[in-house]
């Protein structure tokens, strides 16, 4: 069945009520959706938890796109549609890398605007005869998608234009915001009519539907979901300009594998996470993960390749054998360079232009023997920087042939008419050299399948009279701003926008050795034959699988509003501690253990003043006169700081720096609980600490009796980070003797002598009440960072041990809902709070009674 129960998603969107139609009686699994948005909500849609199973329940791959990798035809009598794949399309190709027992659904929309009344037909026909789920949009709605915020927001700015005037990029139209999320929630209802939760892989590609990972996670909690996006992703500085950053962050965060095409735009998405959501990610056994709410959110690096199948297929036509005999005489006694690129501003022709015309006048022995073939695609978009580069592009061809040309021989040929494919493949085939001068690009292919067809057949050997036992060759001068550059490690690399170094690398191509283009075919052909479509889906498959493996495993819930939806995973034991049962517990009990943080769990991070409020200070009283309790209190921050703050605590046992100093009552001397030495190793550490502090702006160093702590919470996240990881090493390596131990937590940096830890604080507290001949029977531990883990696994592994009652109640509790050690947790501070306060008016009214009782 359809879901509808996404309209919430859209809170963050706008304030208006969005609305749809729906036209036409319903499929059993396609239902035809126009409008901005549907706001019906079915009842109880908003729990994750219904994972309702799919009428479709064997094992599948659903690959969702903009566009289906589909052709569609008026039939000449007007009455319908005829259909055919699209062996162009990226979604049809990498079918190569799915095993044959894998059914595979693709979802999409037409190229083609089809009439509501003949949209339940092509639906019906397009699901049985393709297993194609079309999605269709209505052509207002469809406009300010992909013509809006798609072409005129996404495109442009992940291409590295800002909208600085009107003319260069849209300004943020929060309309096209709409749009755009809109068409994200159609096609997220798309795909749950055909997907089986349990069991499908989701594959979504590219910018056209980065939110949509929220909608399907919002709906299954345990879809298995991956992300490609086939075009760059702007360093932070760019991307940071996006009104809606976070929420598309957010929404591909959702996903559990986000695929990218070069290490570039993986880390510049990884900075991204960092410096505007505060993520930080690792590397483990190659694997480079984000930690996002207990959910390892894994990136792939790996370029697309080409379908060697269909290129050899079209190479072997009769046509392409022909117009290669056409070219090789058109073009006879001239060396042909190459440049195939799409009609627009980010595809460098002009500046491919302006190189052709330096060479010719650099190298004037190049004239009349150099000729460079651009083939000009079609512009995928529209607006008036496609006009002017078109005007651009045409003067100076001209400009060019009229400076250069003579009777017989035009230095430039520009082709701006659509080319059949066989034809374009005639066109590598004859080029010595391939020019790709993009200023931006996420792939561009054109190199692969150059280095393809240049690799020949035996057909075409023929015609072009070349021995077979001869060695390939072939040339690429491809710009260093695309993604397939750092694949082609033969190809000479330039900066497009130096036009003298483009007109330079030019010549080099044309003047270099035989044997030396053959080694570098050899080079770039072994690499693009191997890594084909196939092999890139199959590899970004079996990662998603490998992601996904433990998602049976874990509990999820679903947290946050909007966009900004997110599940937690969670270890299934893990639950929200009910505060009536925990003081039931108390109130059966007689020796009791409690242990708790003080920075983040009774005191909020965020808070300026750290110092306890009246409050806090009156329920650790509270809590202190009840005799059976045993309260400790285990901070990170100095002896003197608690002492002075919580002087009117007599009975409070306080461990202060991690658990290195501890003292049982006001009036009593600091006892270490770990026997130092020396501290000889500060001045050792100190220095290099300064070092880094003084080279990273925003870090200071924390200096205590037992540790030195270097913060960077202030500074750059990235080159904060960086030099942390930097910093680690170095202390490592100049302290490897002494009897310390260097670790990094959250934002820090920290040196401290080995054996400090807070659970040796809830070790000596659970062993000194077995020593007085008392054995807990009530154990209370409450922390909310790292440092508190240990606490938690002390107290976790006494279960069932000679210091606690068998019949214990134990209740480790964490604040907030993330993976932890701890069984339990609080939302916040103030729920710690409220449940210590209740805790403490329980022993009030249990000293109370005793004194009653006494008293008569």
């Amino acid at each position: 069945m359809v879901s509808k129960s996404y309209s919430n998603l859209l809170d963050l969107v706008s304030g208006e009520s969005l609305s749809a139609s729906h036209l036409g009686k319903r499929l059993p699994r396609v239902m035809t959706v126009t409008g901005i948005i549907s706001d019906l909500d079915e009842e109880n849609s908003n729990s994750i938890a219904s994972d309702a199973p799919s009428s479709i329940s064997q094992e599948k791959v659903i690959i969702v796109g903009n566009q289906l990798p589909i052709r569609a035809h008026r039939r000449p009598d007007d009455r319908g549609w005829n259909f055919s794949w699209d062996e162009d399309s990226l979604l049809l190709q990498l079918k190569d890398g799915i095993g044959e027992e894998t059914e595979v659904i693709y979802v999409g929309c037409l190229r083609e605007e089809i009439e509501p009344s003949e949209q339940d037909d092509v639906s019906q026909t397009l699901f049985e005869t393709f297993k194609c789920v079309p999605a269709f949009l209505p052509s207002d709605l469809f406009s300010k998608f992909y013509h809006g915020f798609c072409k005129q927001h996404l495109w442009p700015l992940f291409h590295y234009m800002l909208p600085l005037s009107p003319d260069l990029g849209g300004r943020f139209d929060r309309s096209l915001w709409q749009a755009y999320v809109s068409v994200n929630k159609i096609f997220a209802d798309k795909v749950m009519e055909v997907i089986s939760p349990e069991d499908d892989f989701v594959w979504v590609h590219d910018y056209h539907l980065m939110v949509l990972p929220t909608f399907l996670r919002k709906r299954f909690s345990r879809v298995k979901l991956g992300f490609f996006l086939h075009s760059p992703f702007p360093s932070s500085e760019i991307y940071r300009t996006l009104p809606v950053r976070d929420e598309l962050l957010r929404a591909l965060l959702n996903a559990d594998l986000i695929g990218f095409h070069t290490f570039d735009y993986a880390r510049h998405f990884l900075s991204c996470c960092s410096r505007m959501l505060g993520l930080d990610y690792q590397s483990k056994r190659g694997y480079v993960g984000i930690d996002y709410y207990g959910r390892t959110v894994s990136i792939k690096i790996l370029p697309v390749g080409i379908h060697m199948g269909q290129l050899k297929l079209v190479m072997n036509l009769p046509e392409t054998e022909a117009r290669v005999a056409e070219l090789r005489d058109q073009f006879k006694n001239r060396i042909v360079m190459l440049g195939v690129d799409d009609m627009d501003i980010f595809k460098g022709i002009s500046l491919k232009l302006l190189a052709m015309e330096n060479l010719l006048e650099q190298h004037p022995e190049w004239r009349g023997k150099v000729v460079l073939v651009q083939i000009a695609n079609p512009a995928r978009g529209r607006g008036r920087d496609v006009q002017e580069v078109q005007s651009e592009t045409y003067s100076t061809a001209e400009r060019i042939n009229k400076r250069y040309g003579r009777p017989g021989y035009e230095p430039v040929i520009l082709i701006d008419s659509p080319l059949q494919f066989y034809e374009k493949i005639a066109y590598y085939v004859i080029a010595e050299c391939c020019l790709v001068t993009a200023v931006r690009d996420g792939m561009n292919l054109i190199p692969y399948e150059y280095i393809v067809c240049r690799h020949g057949n035996e057909k075409l050997n023929q015609v072009l009279q070349l021995d077979p036992s001869v060695p390939k060759q072939s040339m690429l001068v491809v710009s260093e701003f695309i993604g397939c550059s750092p694949s082609l490690s033969g190809a000479i690399r330039v900066n497009p926008w130096n036009i003298d170094s483009v007109a330079e690398a030019m010549d080099i191509a044309l003047e270099m050795r035989e044997s030396e283009k053959q080694l570098r075919h050899e080079k770039h052909y072994r690499y693009v034959s191997t890594h084909d479509v196939g092999y890139w889906a199959n590899s970004f498959l079996q990662d998603l699988e490998r992601t996904c493996k433990d998602h049976g495993r874990r509990t999820c819930w679903g947290i946050g509003f909007g966009l900004g939806f997110r599940v937690i995973a969670l270890d299934p034991s893990f639950r929200k501690l009910s505060v009536d049962h925990l003081v039931s517990c108390y109130k059966k009990t007689k020796n009791r253990a409690i242990l708790f943080d003080y920075d983040g769990t009774i005191m909020p991070q965020a808070s300026i003043n750290k110092t306890p409020t009246s409050e806090a200070i009156n329920i650790l009283k509270s809590l202190c006169s009840d005799p059976g309790n045993s309260v400790y209190l285990v901070s990170g921050r100095g002896k003197e700081t608690l002492s002075n703050w919580f002087s009117s605590c007599n009975k409070l046992v306080i461990a202060a720096e991690h658990g290195y100093f501890l003292r049982e009552k006001h009036e009593d001397e600091w006892e270490t609980c770990v026997p130092v030495a020396d501290f000889d190793w500060k001045q050792i550490a100190e220095p290099v600490m300064k070092l880094y502090t003084e080279t990273t702006d925003g870090s200071t160093i924390e200096t205590k009796e037992s540790a030195l702590v270097w913060h960077y919470q202030y500074a750059d996240p990235d080159f904060g980070s960086c030099q942390a990881k930097e910093l680690l090493d170095h202390l490592e390596s100049v302290l490897a003797n002494e009897p310390v131990s260097v670790k990094s937590g959250q934002h820090i940096v920290e040196v401290k002598p080995q054996g400090v830890t807070k659970g040796l604080v809830a070790e000596r507290l659970l062993s000194t009440m077995q020593q007085k001949g008392i054995c807990a029977d009530f154990v209370l531990c409450i922390g909310d960072d790292r440092s508190d883990e240990d606490m938690f696994e002390v107290i976790n592994s006494a279960i069932c041990g000679p210091c606690l009652s068998p019949t214990a109640e134990v209740f480790a509790c964490t604040v907030g809902q993330k993976p932890s050690r701890a069984k339990y947790y609080l939302e916040d501070t103030a729920e710690i709070i409220r449940m210590l306060q209740a805790l403490a008016t329980a022993s009030v009214q249990t000293v109370r009674a005793a004194a009653l009782q006494n008293s008569n």
